[in-house]
């Protein structure tokens, strides 16, 4: 693998030359990720949506570099509204569903009003298959 491998998504492209992530050996960082329709690129109206689209995106991400769920260390959200974390949390069970395996998460009251209700970024520690297999 190359020293650093930018990952892009034809559903999450950005207009200005910025990857969704960055992979160097098992590190995995994302860029901020917003709730998007990852068929339409048109950002839905409603928190609900918006937030099931960024967890799409999250695991699309993963999924291109080799990574699942399990490799997510720390994840950071920005909520327009931090008190309606309800939609949020919905996703976040389905996506880390075991208690005792769960990453960090920090939720933010986001700085400016936008039309993004949700966005996040997270980190995360790939193993390769064989270590994988043996941790």
């Amino acid at each position: 693998m190359p020293n650093r491998h930018a990952i892009y998504l034809q559903q999450f492209a950005h207009a200005n030359p910025i990857p969704a992530a960055c992979r160097r050996g098992p590190l995995l960082m994302s860029g901020v990720i917003n709730g998007n329709d990852p068929a339409t690129g048109e950002l839905p109206a409603d928190l609900d949506t918006q937030c099931r689209h960024v967890f799409t995106h999250v695991q699309a991400i993963l999924q291109a570099a080799g990574a699942t769920p399990d490799d997510v260390v720390k994840m950071t959200v920005w909520l327009q509204d931090r008190e309606q974390r309800g939609p949020l949390n919905e996703q976040w069970l389905k996506l880390f569903p075991d208690a005792k395996s769960r990453p960090a998460r920090h939720a933010l009251q986001a700085a400016t009003p936008s039309k993004f209700l949700i966005q996040c970024e997270f980190t995360a520690w790939v193993m390769e298959n064989a270590k994988r297999e043996k941790a």
